[in-house]
């Protein structure tokens, strides 16, 4: 990866029979989804998105996601997505599960990209554990903050966000993974989806609309440089209340 040279003219290639892992398909996610989909199908290779979520889509969901009807959540979007790309060379294809201990060495295999659009540190840290083992992997993974009070007590005001990304080549490290500079990610104090029980799922805190938009952009962003071996950093974070978004981590 070379840093970014200003003026320099960005020329993404997506590798033939690539598999772009999409996982979460909620506020940040359903977003992701719709833009990299149509930017990959513009590059006329053979590509597959895999959407993996097991949440559903429910009417709570419609002052801050964007969907045509309820139900599990990858499914609907993939729904949503399969008729527009049947001239193209992209397939979209939609996992009902969440991703767990159980099935991630399936879902994420060796060559993958990986955008982590999950809103818990414990599928964060599950998910980076995973990509270590890998021989190639680039795992991007945005998210922001929800609006009220955080484990520690501390006002969250939900204008905060950041993205990460971890690469990795021929078995070696080309940046930091996600839980070496948050310890957060490496102690999480929350649970897998998938051990929730119903009371818990339902008790999220509100996101707000426009910052789950700017960590959309701020995935597709780090994808559209990571494609043109231009990419400089390994986190950038963000505030929309301060129109303020920066690298906070940059790859030596």
């Amino acid at each position: 990866m070379k840093k970014l040279t200003r003026n320099k003219v960005l020329k993404p290639r997506l590798p033939q029979n690539s598999n772009i892992k999409l996982i979460g398909l909620g506020g940040v996610g359903s977003i992701v989804a719709r833009y990299v989909s149509l930017f990959t199908a513009s590059t006329h290779t053979n590509a597959r998105m895999v959407l993996i979520d097991g949440d559903k889509f429910e009417p709570s969901n419609s002052s801050r996601m964007l969907f045509g009807s309820t139900g599990n959540k990858a499914a609907v979007i993939q729904r949503e997505l399969k008729p527009r790309f049947t001239q193209s060379k992209l397939s979209v294809i939609a996992i009902k599960e969440y991703i767990k201990p159980e099935n991630i060495k399936t879902l994420i295999r060796s060559g993958d990209i990986v955008l982590l659009c999950v809103d818990n540190h414990a599928t964060r840290k599950l998910v980076d554990d995973h990509c270590a083992k890998l021989r190639d992997i680039c795992l991007i993974s945005g998210g922001n903050d929800g609006v009220g009070k955080d484990s520690t007590g501390a006002t969250r005001r939900g204008t905060y966000g950041n993205v990460q990304i971890t690469v990795r080549r021929k078995g070696r490290n080309r940046s930091p993974g996600l839980q070496q500079y948050h310890p957060e990610i490496r102690n999480p104090a929350d649970k897998l989806p998938h051990e929730l029980n119903c009371t818990e799922l339902i008790a999220s805190k509100p996101q707000i609309l426009f910052s789950n938009l700017a960590v959309a952009s701020a995935i597709s962003n780090a994808l559209l440089l990571y494609l043109s071996n231009d990419l400089h950093y390994a986190e950038a974070s963000f505030d929309i209340a301060e129109a303020l978004m920066r690298p906070t981590i940059q790859i030596k």
